[in-house]
Order: C-alpha cells, then sequence, then structure tokens
C-alpha cells in the first residue's frame, strides 16, 4: 500500500515534467510569404506543395475559395488564406504555389490546398522561442494565430490552422453565400 502511494506523486511529477519538456521541444513549421508577411505552418500538417496552376473555379463561393484541383483524382478545394484573412486575393506571380495541408473534422480528414505567394523554408522552432498570439492589432484573427514565432530578430505568424481551415466555419460560409446570392437574384427578377 505504501509503494501505491509513493507511485502516485512520482508518477504525476514525471509526467508534469513530460509535459514542459513536450511544451519547449522544437517544433518544425513549414514557412511561407503571403501579403510581405511571414507565416508558419505545423510540417505534420503539409502534405505537399505543387505548382499553382489547373484551377476549376467554382460559381457562388465565398471570394476566399479560389476553386478546386484534381490531386491525383481527388478532388481538393483551394483557399486564397489572403482573402481568408479579409484581405485582397492572391496575385499569382513567378513563385506563387498551392500547399496541400490535411486537416482533421470529426473523424475524417480533409485535405484543402492553401495559395501562398511563395514558399521559403522548414525551420525548427522551440516552444521557449514562441510568443502567444497578440490579443489586439493582428491583421487576421487572433484564434487563427497558434503564435509568434521568433527566428533571428524577426517574427514568423504560426497559424492554427485547423481554425483557420475549420471544415464547418467554411461550409456555413459558403452556405450563407449561395443563400446571399439566391437572394440577390430574387430581388433583381
Amino acid at each position: 500500500m505504501g509503494q501505491i502511494v509513493q507511485a502516485g506523486p512520482a508518477r504525476s511529477g514525471a509526467m508534469t515534467g513530460a509535459v514542459v519538456a513536450a511544451s519547449a521541444a522544437p517544433a518544425q513549421y513549414l514557412t511561407f510569404t503571403l501579403g510581405g508577411e511571414m507565416f508558419g505552418v505545423g510540417i505534420l500538417n503539409v502534405k505537399e506543395i505543387i505548382e499553382f496552376g489547373n484551377l476549376t473555379e467554382i460559381p457562388m463561393m465565398p471570394t476566399f475559395i479560389r476553386g478546386v484541383i484534381n490531386l491525383r483524382g481527388a478532388v481538393v478545394p483551394v483557399i486564397d488564406l489572403a482573402a481568408r484573412f479579409g484581405g485582397k486575393s492572391t496575385e499569382v506571380g513567378r513563385r506563387t504555389c498551392i500547399v496541400i495541408v490535411e486537416v482533421p473534422d470529426e473523424d475524417a480528414r480533409h485535405d484543402i490546398g492553401i495559395i501562398v505567394d511563395a514558399v521559403s523554408e522548414v525551420l525548427e522552432i522551440a516552444g521557449s522561442d514562441i510568443e502567444p498570439p497578440p490579443s489586439f492589432g493582428a491583421r487576421i484573427r487572433a484564434d487563427f494565430i497558434q503564435g509568434m514565432g521568433k527566428v533571428a530578430g524577426k517574427f514568423v505568424i504560426l497559424l492554427e490552422i485547423n481554425k483557420v481551415l475549420s471544415v464547418e466555419e467554411i461550409a456555413l460560409l459558403t452556405s450563407s453565400e449561395i443563400t446571399a446570392e439566391a437572394a440577390g437574384q430574387a430581388a433583381t427578377n
């Protein structure tokens, strides 16, 4: 009985130490530029990076949904991150590409493409070098930001990709856009 009492606190302390070590452990992020700012997304969410092109537009979609692509037989929606953040649509340039990320949604996982100006590199950022998101002043919603990674004296905005690409929220915005479009057409008829 004495061993069980001693094992409990020791195990609890070990778990607390493991949690602290895990949060301070470095994580890898794919970094990219968008509108002149550096962003990062956890490398474990990234499936691949492809050249921009062969995008099929879909009518009556919110402006941040640029269309779909055929990725080895699968239909993958493509989100314009700049427009998703409330800015202007991304102007396609020579280095513009689509990053395919995997987003969990309840029991399923969805592949979604995000348009970025240019992919930079994969960086390893220690947990101790990540500051909490700013409570105000950011040009994007605070819940979209996982943290601010400090790299070589500059900040990288680390995205909470599950919030940015929330399948549920995007579906809700899409259905409200379609409803508004239908109401606008009915008013003109």
